[in-house]
């Protein structure tokens, strides 16, 4: 047990000894406040029945306020996911830390441990930015901030969000030996082929019952966005199970990979 608390803090001491974290920080609350403040502005813009966003006494586009900023948030965590891995093959650091710590299957379950805490970690940078500016717009217009007993519930599920996200490129660095070709595809398929793929999967009836299990509808699913034309979405427990599923199958198999795979 000792051995695994020390690893976890050794892993975190790495990360939050580069000058990435801030800058991901930065980045992270950015994304929260600036989409916060634009959905707040563009809430009751148009007919929802036509694709337009519904007024802010809707607790869903309160949700939806709140964590538009997650589709941008949760590819610089998947991006940290990568890097956590990427860069010890790169530099190959990765040999003196099984060499530190011979058990392999310690130092992954502690990588992933860390990177579900810079999850949370970043989460609440998220959340700060997001929820600060957003609740000042909405005030602003004269709805209530939080209207609704569910978006606390929300607020926490978006601590998840960037946690399984940062697990997702966990195991996309590994899977990827290439740490550049990593990022650009783990970043590419997340933010242009999956959302694509949802918006051809809507064309039809038995598409939209798929497009949902995707990561993107997942995460949608969790905090409780506001859905559009004639999207399928998952219950908020049903998506968290959905996206847990995916870090778990990624990062599960990146670990056993990597425990397995020779270094030199």
């Amino acid at each position: 047990m000792d051995t695994g608390v020390r690893q976890v803090r050794a892993e975190l001491r790495k990360f939050f000894t580069t000058r990435m974290w801030w800058g991901v920080a930065i980045g992270v609350f950015i994304c929260g406040a600036g989409l916060a403040v634009l959905f707040a502005l563009l809430a009751g813009q148009g007919d929802p029945q036509q694709g337009g966003l519904p007024d802010l006494d809707t607790p869903n586009m309160v949700n939806t306020v709140y964590t538009s900023g997650l589709t941008f948030a949760y590819l610089l965590t998947l991006t940290v996911g990568v890097l956590t891995i990427g860069s010890e093959y790169r530099h190959m650091t990765i040999t003196s830390t099984f060499l530190a710590t011979p058990r392999r299957v310690t130092v992954m379950l502690a990588k992933v441990a860390s990177l579900l805490v810079i999850g949370v970690l970043y989460g609440l940078v998220f959340l700060l930015g997001a929820v600060s500016a957003g609740a000042i717009v909405i005030s602003t217009r004269g709805f209530a901030p939080f209207p609704d007993t569910g978006i606390p519930r929300t607020l926490a599920l978006s601590l998840l969000v960037l946690g399984l996200w940062a697990l997702m490129g966990l195991g996309a660095g590994i899977l990827i030996p290439n740490q550049v070709a990593a990022i650009l595809i783990a970043v590419g398929v997340a933010w242009i082929v999956e959302p694509v793929a949802a918006l051809l999967l809507g064309l039809a009836d038995w598409g939209r019952d798929v497009a949902k299990f995707l990561p993107s509808q997942a995460t949608a699913a969790m905090v409780s966005q506001v859905t559009t034309g004639e999207t399928v979405r998952l219950t908020w427990w049903g998506g968290a199970l959905a996206l847990a599923a995916y870090a778990v199958v990624l990062a599960g198999i990146g670990s056993w990979l990597t425990v397995r795979r020779d270094v030199s």
